[in-house]
């Protein structure tokens, strides 16, 4: 108990690291511009005000996730819903933050990308599913006309889809417990909730979601054609950035990324976009696949300076601890 408490004091306040030189100067370096940086303090520093849990957390893991999430140009404001920044009870470091992209996040990214025309996730209720074909990707419902009602009706399962530019689609379907199976499989928190009859976990407090958002991810890393952002957003989801600029998944490994390994994400997508050009065009159109080097020039690599200035994070970190 003593040692717990000596811990808590010799913590660095997330105030007091936001404000040292060196982090300012990684900030700066790492977003290029300086009004882009004294924004992205500001936007920071109000959602960790109005958190008492992060304000508790380590502040270099809240950091390193807020930056992960300006680089993917998501915002941290909970009305918008694109990321969050999660408190999570780590038995090895404490209290960590955990960066998380929402469903909303996943559609900013998918439709920034310019290669879908369409893409949607609905939760489906009770009366309304008439039939599903999984073999065509065919749907047919009824869906409830009168929001009110449509509301307080029971939940009986999730149906996503996307469409590209060119036409080419896929869908998929899935019932309540085959997503409440999902969560409770890869959430100890959600796990830990169902045990204790608390509410702490993303899964428990919106269910809805984070189905959605995993309708999504399901979706778009069996099928869809990834961007290097959604790449980024897929390896860095659900998962604590540390000082190397690397996701340590502290909760239990997200499906999708058990499956395709984080390093390998490139490669197979690589690989899938090779595969789709000999089935189906390209979904861009030809006039976009010119260099943009002159558009890119205007705005600082983020990516870059973030894996070339981490170092410099590490070893603030050892300066303020």
């Amino acid at each position: 108990m003593n040692n717990t408490l000596v811990q808590q004091k010799q913590k660095p306040k997330f105030s007091v690291v936001l404000q040292s030189n060196a982090i300012k100067n990684l900030i700066n370096n790492t977003l290029g511009d300086p009004k882009r940086a004294a924004n992205f303090i500001a936007n920071v520093s109000s959602v960790v005000a109005v958190n008492t849990s992060l304000q508790e957390c380590d502040p270099f893991t809240v950091i390193t996730g807020a930056l992960i999430g300006e680089s993917l140009n998501l915002s941290l404001s909970p009305q918008l819903g694109h990321c969050y920044l999660v408190p999570f009870d780590d038995k090895q470091r404490g209290k960590v933050a955990v960066f998380q992209i929402g469903y909303k996040g996943y559609i900013q990214l998918a439709m920034r990308s310019g290669y879908y025309r369409k893409i949607n996730v609905i939760a489906l209720k009770e009366g309304e599913l008439v039939k599903y074909d999984p073999l065509n990707e065919e749907i047919e419902v009824n869906l409830i006309e009168d929001d009110d009602v449509r509301e307080e009706t029971q939940t009986v399962g999730y149906y996503a889809m996307f469409e590209y530019l060119n036409g080419f689609r896929k869908a998929m379907y899935w019932p309540v417990k085959k997503m409440l199976k999902h969560a409770e499989k890869y959430s100890s928190g959600y796990r830990n909730d169902l045990k204790r009859g608390t509410k702490w976990s993303y899964w428990s407090a919106d269910f809805d979601s984070m189905a959605y958002k995993t309708m999504l991810r399901q979706l778009i890393s069996k099928w869809g054609i990834m961007s290097v952002e959604l790449q980024k957003a897929f390896e860095s989801d659900m998962a604590v950035i540390r000082e190397d600029n690397k996701p340590e998944y502290v909760d239990n490994v997200p499906d999708d990324i058990e499956k395709v390994p984080v390093s390998n994400i490139q490669a197979v997508n690589e690989e899938k976009e090779t595969e789709t050009k000999e089935e189906i065009p390209d979904p861009k159109p030809k006039v976009e696949t010119q260099p943009k080097t002159s558009a890119k020039a205007k705005e600082p690599s983020i990516k870059v300076v973030l894996e070339e200035d981490f170092d410099l994070f590490a070893a603030a970190k050892k300066i303020e601890g």
